[in-house]
């Protein structure tokens, strides 16, 4: 009965621990680090004049503290990644100057992680136009911000919310002109422009993810890194536009839009937010579509025939 009372109340502490858990970010302000970087304002004693000193931060070291807390690494602290030696202020210099450590310092290798396929990642990465041009420089937190960065296409069963994400990730850089000039070394292409050549392009935009026409599809992975150039990217509107459509092997192969597959056709046209014309298919339809085409077709021959025979 003991044994049994002590298990009960361990499972009970466990519990209400796990509710009470709080993140090294619950409060911002009381954050060795956020004190600074969840702020445009930053406030320190300068030892010199022995008086309190504003600054304006640099907007690109503000840090969404809503966003940290969502993001997957909501549980450690900065120190994990970022040198010990920060905790001082103002900050060395030279630590900017030290190596970053990766995610594959932490997730290669490792059991836990292994069905993310970090090490394939890496690989498909490394044949990316990235790699090529900039090498070691193109990091992954070139695109997922590690402060921030969530799964949205595993966890989201909205096609549309996991289409602005992921565009979104592109954008930050491809639609910035110094951060775009930062790693390419030149300026910003014009991406209206360049995308001339795409029919209805906001629909696009809205509706299709960048990395469906700039990568190629991979199966054994959720989502390709192997970024094409733009010389080879898909220009072929019946790739995703036919019963066969690319977009099932990529955008639409998650888990959790499966309910989607298992819709009737009329249904789908309801509730699929990214309804791609000539993909979704109903044989039954398709054959009374045929039908009507051609009695319609024999209704005006006839027609066209009496009224040959009646000014006859």
């Amino acid at each position: 009965m003991k044994k049994l009372q002590f298990l009960l109340f361990s499972l009970l502490f466990v519990l209400f621990c796990k509710v009470n858990a709080q993140t090294p970010y619950d409060d911002p302000k009381n954050h060795a680090c956020l004190k600074c970087h969840s702020s445009q304002i930053i406030s320190f004693q300068n030892e010199v004049t022995g008086t309190e000193m504003k600054r304006l931060m640099n907007p690109y070291y503000i840090i969404d503290t809503t966003a940290l807390r969502m993001g997957v690494h909501k549980s450690f602290d900065c120190t994990d990644c970022h040198s010990y030696d920060y905790t001082k202020y103002p900050h060395d210099g030279n630590l900017k100057l030290q190596p970053m450590s990766n995610c594959l310092d932490c997730h290669g290798g490792d059991p836990t992680y292994a069905q993310y396929q970090f090490e394939k990642i890496d690989e498909e990465f490394k044949k990316s136009v990235h790699y090529k041009i900039s090498g070691e420089n193109f990091s992954c937190t070139r695109c997922h911000n590690q402060h921030t960065y969530h799964p949205t296409a595993r966890n989201s069963s909205s096609v549309q919310e996991i289409v602005s994400y992921s565009n979104s990730l592109c954008l930050s850089c491809h639609n910035d002109m110094k951060k775009y000039e930062l790693v390419a070394g030149h300026e910003n292409p014009q991406i209206i422009k360049i995308h001339e050549w795409l029919p209805n392009q906001e629909l696009h935009f809205k509706n299709v993810r960048c990395i469906e026409c700039h990568t190629q599809v991979t199966d054994s992975l959720m989502v390709s890194h192997n970024i094409l150039s733009k010389d080879q990217a898909l220009r072929k509107c019946n790739e995703c536009h036919n019963t066969n459509s690319r977009l099932k092997a990529s955008l639409y192969k998650y888990e959790n839009l499966q309910a989607r597959a298992d819709n009737s056709f009329v249904e789908s046209l309801f509730t699929n937010e990214s309804y791609i014309i000539g993909a979704q298919q109903f044989p039954l339809l398709k054959k009374l579509s045929y039908l009507i085409f051609f009695l319609t077709l024999g209704a005006i021959s006839i027609h066209i025939v009496f009224r040959f025979l009646k000014k006859k």
